[in-house]
């Protein structure tokens, strides 16, 4: 009885510190930026504006905030929709976009700029794109009238080269000195331009990871493999359906929003394993909370690592390149899924 109270206050405890570590982040990402802000104006901001300049309440609230939130909402979507393509794949080298979602979504932003002058149209359009990638992998992959796994990444690569084509299609009829350069810093990723209005894109991100988290125990099954599954009464075709499906909302509302980032899909994920082990139970809430701690600490150093901000998709290839080395060297290429 009381093992049983200890594992219970442990399990609350390892969820409050899950909880609590992106609040963290996100808190302490406010207290820094170009603009000089005493640590009290922040602190004064946050609870009133009495006693703090208007630049400054400006600055906390309307500027870092938002940007902070979305990254953390950024960072935990691209994180778990990996750790779940991973485990459903049963691949350890698959990322969020495996199924065309980036390609798409970026075919979605040059139409927007190019054709509509970019703005919330861009928003629009890099979300509709995306989730249409994936719907054209999953049917692209479809045989007799199955989807396998393998088939569906088949699909995802064959959909991914199509619509990475009609970039370079976009990319050649751009105007060159008005929306060339539009396309070019979008596909660098950046939440430059995040504010309040933009955040609407968190609903089909915590919806898609929600899924996902109510999904956990069928990805641990689904990773023994579709015959094991089905034997184990597992509905694998709706089980996949759903999970792809979250993971898709996750990736495409953050894409949207932040242009294309790589490497958190991937990287997240182990990094979760090495803490937890493989048991998506654990893994999916670790994938949440390390993703959005990490895409916020990324933003951070962005906007203010020099004086002009740095594209947050280049700091996370340049930090996650070595760092996936030396996940390999530190496993031995051991990444069991």
């Amino acid at each position: 009885m009381q093992k049983g109270r200890q594992k219970q206050n442990i399990g609350f405890g390892f969820a409050a510190i899950l909880t609590v570590l992106p609040l963290v982040c996100i808190v302490f990402s406010l207290f820094f930026g170009r603009l000089h802000i005493s640590p009290s104006e922040v602190l004064l901001a946050l609870v009133n504006h009495k006693g703090v300049t208007p630049a400054s309440a400006v600055a906390v609230l309307e500027l870092r905030l938002p940007r902070a939130v979305a990254a953390a909402f950024a960072g935990a979507s691209l994180a778990v929709s990996g750790a779940a393509f991973q485990s459903i794949f049963r691949n350890p080298l698959v990322n969020s976009g495996i199924l065309g979602v980036s390609n798409g979504a970026g075919f979605g932003a040059c139409v927007a700029i190019v054709f509509f002058g970019g703005g919330v149209f861009t928003y629009i359009f890099s979300f509709i794109f995306a989730v249409s990638a994936v719907i054209l992998s999953y049917f692209a992959g479809r045989i007799s009238r199955v989807t396998t796994t393998i088939t569906m990444i088949l699909g995802g690569t064959i959909v991914g080269a199509f619509f990475s084509a009609l970039v370079s299609i976009m990319k050649y009829v751009a105007d060159p000195y008005s929306q060339l350069p539009g396309i070019t810093f979008w596909f660098m990723g950046s939440f430059a331009s995040i504010g309040y209005p933009q955040l609407y894109a968190a609903i089909p991100m915590g919806l898609g990871m929600l899924l996902i988290f109510l999904s956990r125990w069928r990805l641990n099954v689904l990773s023994m493999g579709e015959k094991e599954a089905a034997s184990l009464g597992v509905d694998v075709r709706k089980s996949q359906i759903m999970i792809i499906g979250g993971a898709t909302l996750c990736t495409a509302a953050a894409v949207c929003i932040s242009g294309t980032i790589g490497w958190v899909g991937l990287v997240i994920p182990h990094i979760g394993r090495m803490l937890t082990g493989n048991s998506n139970q654990k893994l999916i809430p670790v994938s949440i909370s390390l993703g959005a701690c990490f895409m916020v600490i990324m933003d951070l150093l962005a906007r203010t690592l020099t004086g002009s901000e740095i594209p947050v998709g280049i700091l996370c290839a340049l930090i996650g390149t070595p760092f996936f080395v030396y996940l390999l060297k530190k496993t031995r290429g051991g990444f069991a899924t």
